[in-house]
């Protein structure tokens, strides 16, 4: 592994948050709260009414608890009286104790409702405002460290809303019983303080350690997961065992998980021997305000049931107050995730023009690239440089010239998944920047090579070229025969409703070509204005290419289309052919005009043809 990806313990702890920085991310919590009431208003206040009454039950229980002792010493003392009084304390913490746990079986369901409600909502706002993000971020790792922290920390936030409204119970509570210990030895709150305090300043120290090492190896992580679904999964298991990979794979995870293991482990034992400390120091506190308590008693100044009381109530407190800042640097800690999510849903998408011009109803003059240069973010190289040419409306054009010329570079910028860095592109004599970019990429219809496999139904897999006509399955029938993917569905048993891929039950995983007349199926599902085919036909035979390409020639009669691929026999069926370069333009022309020309096409296509003789 580059020595540039290490990191030692000194790393996270340079890069750990201050203590102002921690607690900065409170400011997130009312908005979070906010989110958390909209998705049911009535369970969400139910909730908070239970934890208010159940905040009182711990001081009421132990209130009982020292009027049964004192009933008790009573009813010693004096045992010719009926024990009626002592009978109804006995029924009365009963009843307190009773209400209070179906309270609390109350709070935890409605805990774990609100929880999944918030889990969902949220993660569909994750994957909704991924669209409103470009390409060019969502290809820059930087930017995807950030999504993946946004998607992949949803317990610490569903965590957080408990650990907060726990927080607010808690808080009634140690009020109450600091009450009750004012009320009888209010020294004993200044004990209390000297026992908490240590463990508290630990808490947060080791807390934002363990932030920071989570989110300095954000990217680390990302591999982790990456060398486990290399390592055990079907789609790479036959390269893997041919190339005999396992070993490589599994030294480059152990390396690695071995390495934050340590991290990790340095963190937690120092954490462990801190907290271990502190708890003696408490420890020894509670037992030192036990010891006086009791003297207290013995001298008369206390009741049993007051020694019973005021012991309870320091050791609960103590306990409490221990859970109450334990938790607070919990809820610190997950506030730091909090602000991840929060900044990642904030991001602004990069501005675009204020003008908005109507899409064409219908194309009239076609595309015109003016001096277009690009070079991808974070790089000096041009990918295109000075590129000019037309594309004119209902014209068939292919674009040809070896890897890496910048073909399909030329379509991302078509279709503004990119800007171009230098020059413009013109539809109808209009920048295509002045257009509305949702709008205008929606007049086209595409498939890439590396379209996605989506493991869904064949049904679901078709309709993907426009989901809005799901239901449609006459459309999406039709779209089928169009791209011979009704060949394949003849093969399935479930037809239309099989479910393809082996990820989920009874999937089947179909072949590279099969695969390819489902996504060409796609594109005929859309009637789009301009087609775009970028080797989409590379896991076709011959034949079945042959076929493909002829039958689009004939369905996109009139309509602008754009095809890429490294076959020629394809290629020549289009009107005009852009022959490309290291991203310059080379020629231009059809088929017998690039071969008259004797140049770089005649050069490829004879190359190729001489492959077949």
């Amino acid at each position: 592994m580059p020595r540039s990806r290490l990191k030692s313990i000194k790393d996270v702890h340079t890069k750990k948050p201050s203590l102002k920085d921690s607690f900065s991310a409170f400011r997130y919590i009312p908005r979070f709260f906010r989110e958390i009431g909209k998705h049911h208003p009535k369970m969400f206040l139910l909730n908070l009414l239970a934890r208010l009454v159940n905040a009182f039950s711990p001081v009421a229980i132990l209130w009982t608890g020292k009027l049964i002792i004192d009933a008790i010493v009573l009813q010693i003392k004096t045992p010719e009286t009926e024990p009626t009084l002592l009978w109804k304390y006995v029924a009365l913490e009963f009843f307190i104790v009773l209400v209070s746990d179906l309270i609390n079986r109350a709070i935890t369901l409605t805990d774990g409702l609100l929880g999944d409600l918030y889990s969902n909502t949220s993660s569909i706002k994750i994957i909704r405002k991924t669209r409103e993000i470009g390409i060019e971020e969502l290809e820059d790792p930087d930017f995807y460290d950030k999504l993946e922290r946004a998607r992949t920390q949803t317990s610490s936030r569903v965590n957080l809303m408990s650990n907060v409204l726990t927080q607010l119970q808690s808080l009634v509570s140690i009020i109450t019983l600091i009450t009750g210990l004012i009320f009888f030895e209010p020294w004993l709150i200044g004990l209390l303080i000297i026992s908490i305090i240590p463990s508290f300043i630990n808490e947060i120290y080791f807390s934002s350690s363990s932030y920071s090492l989570a989110r300095s190896w954000t990217t680390e992580r990302r591999e982790l997961d990456y060398l486990r679904y290399i390592g055990a999964n079907d789609k790479t298991a036959r390269e893997v065992k041919l190339f005999g990979l396992t070993d490589f794979i599994a030294g480059r995870f152990k390396k690695l998980s071995d390495q934050y293991y340590q991290l990790n482990k340095d963190i937690a034992v120092k954490r462990t021997w801190y907290t271990a400390i502190f708890n003696l120091l408490g420890t020894l506190t509670y037992y030192g305000a036990y010891i006086l308590i009791i003297y207290r008693v013995i001298t008369g100044i206390l009741t049993l049931g007051e020694l019973t009381f005021l012991s309870g109530s320091f050791n609960r407190l103590r306990n409490s107050l221990q859970a109450f800042f334990y938790r607070l640097t919990r809820i610190a800690e997950s506030a730091l995730y909090l602000k991840d999510y929060f900044d990642f849903i904030d991001l602004k998408p990069a501005p675009t023009t204020n003008k908005t011009f109507k899409i064409p109803t219908s194309i009239q003059e076609g595309f015109c690239f003016e001096r277009v240069s690009f070079s991808y973010p974070g790089s000096t190289q041009k990918v295109l440089d000075n590129i000019s040419f037309e594309l004119r409306s209902g014209e068939k054009m292919a674009f040809v010239g070896e890897n890496g010329a910048g073909k399909t570079t030329l379509i991302k910028l078509l279709l503004r998944f990119y800007e171009p860095t230098g020059g413009r592109i013109l539809l109808d004599g209009t920048d295509i920047r002045e257009f509305n970019r949702e709008a205008y990429q929606k007049i086209f219809g595409v498939i890439f090579q590396d379209f996605f496999r989506y493991e869904f139904t064949l049904r679901e897999n078709i309709a993907v070229g426009k989901i809005e006509d799901l239901d449609d399955l006459d459309k999406i029938a039709a779209a089928a025969r169009l791209s011979l993917a009704n060949e394949v569905v003849k093969e399935m048993e479930s037809g239309y409703e099989q479910q393809l891929g082996k990820r989920f039950k009874k999937g089947i995983e179909l072949s590279g070509g099969q695969w390819q007349k489902i996504a060409l199926a796609r594109a005929y599902m859309k009637d789009a204005d301009v087609l775009i085919l970028d080797e989409p036909t590379s896991a076709l035979d011959a034949k079945a290419e042959y076929e493909v390409f002829e039958r689009f020639m004939e369905l996109t009669h009139g309509k602008t289309s754009i095809i890429i691929s490294h076959r020629f026999s394809t290629v020549r069926m289009a009107d005009r052919i852009l022959v490309l370069q290291n991203g310059k333009v080379l020629e231009s022309g059809n088929h017998e005009e690039l071969m008259s020309n004797n140049s770089l096409y005649a050069e490829l296509f004879s190359l190729q043809a001489a492959g077949y003789q």
